[in-house]
């Protein structure tokens, strides 16, 4: 069930996902997960909408994170339907994911400190020319182009700088500069804010919403309400594995959703 009888608010139908008349970008479907005698996600429905903000909300072993990493492709569901763009697909790897345009961007974002912005954008997937050597006078010129664009980094101007030295939100800039780079459509951002401070924290906010406008799609897990409600166009509660509330941001209130999570 997307919502108990006994709360104020109305869930999204589950059976028309979409708006407009176009079809979620990525949907599962009756998903099922277990870890030996753990149950992490049972008869799990879920998708994400084109240009849509959604926070994935609940308390700690709720099933966020294996819904994560399942959408990552880092686990593999036990039973179940996955599809993207009205296909059905698997998710047997990170690099499924990433090819299917899902960008995962983690609380430390799995950057390398040691390296610059630039080889961190392409980490793993560098150019080269036809011999194989890498092209780095042409992933410097991208990696500039892309800080000065739509993730402009405050007092960054060279993608030359180690990320060892950067703070924490604008390591998880460059993140998302990545992934604006290789053209991801979904972000799913798993506690990106719980440890950037009051201003990287709005400047975050302020990139997903300008990715939203270009298209991108963003999946915001996190327990601070506030943030969420600031940005986001729909709101997921789960419990204990189950999605509990599925609800958009013009049918609730922080209110609601902060009762609701505290009841679950």
């Amino acid at each position: 069930m997307d919502a108990r009888p006994d709360t104020n608010i109305t869930p999204v139908s589950a059976a028309a996902p979409g708006s407009g008349g176009v079809g979620p970008l990525l949907e599962l479907k009756g998903i099922n997960k277990s870890y030996g005698p753990v149950q992490a996600l049972t008869n799990l429905d879920f998708h994400i909408n084109p240009n849509e903000i959604i926070a994935l909300l609940g308390d700690n072993g709720a099933g966020k994170s294996t819904l994560i990493k399942l959408i990552s492709g880092l686990v593999q569901p036990d039973s179940g339907t996955i599809m993207v763009n009205g296909k059905p697909t698997r998710l047997n790897s990170r690099r499924d994911s990433e090819q299917l345009g899902v960008e995962t961007i983690y609380q430390d974002s799995a950057l390398v400190d040691s390296m610059s912005i630039t080889r961190n954008i392409f980490m793993g997937r560098e150019l080269t020319n036809s011999l194989g050597f890498m092209q780095h006078r042409k992933m410097r010129q991208i990696a500039s182009e892309v800080l000065q664009g739509v993730v402009n980094i405050r007092g960054i101007d060279s993608p030359d700088v180690l990320v060892g030295g950067l703070s924490g939100g604008q390591k998880q800039a460059v993140a998302i500069a990545r992934a604006v780079y290789f053209n991801r459509k979904i972000l799913l951002l798993d506690e990106p804010t719980s440890a950037l401070s009051v201003r990287a924290t709005e400047a975050l906010l302020e990139y997903i919403k300008k990715l939203k406008e270009d298209g991108v799609s963003s999946v915001l897990v996190t327990h601070n309400l506030y943030h969420a409600y600031l940005v986001c166009d729909r709101f997921i509660v789960m419990s204990h594995g189950q999605k509990v509330c599925d609800v958009s941001r013009q049918e609730t209130t922080i209110e609601e959703l902060t009762r609701y999570v505290i009841l679950e």
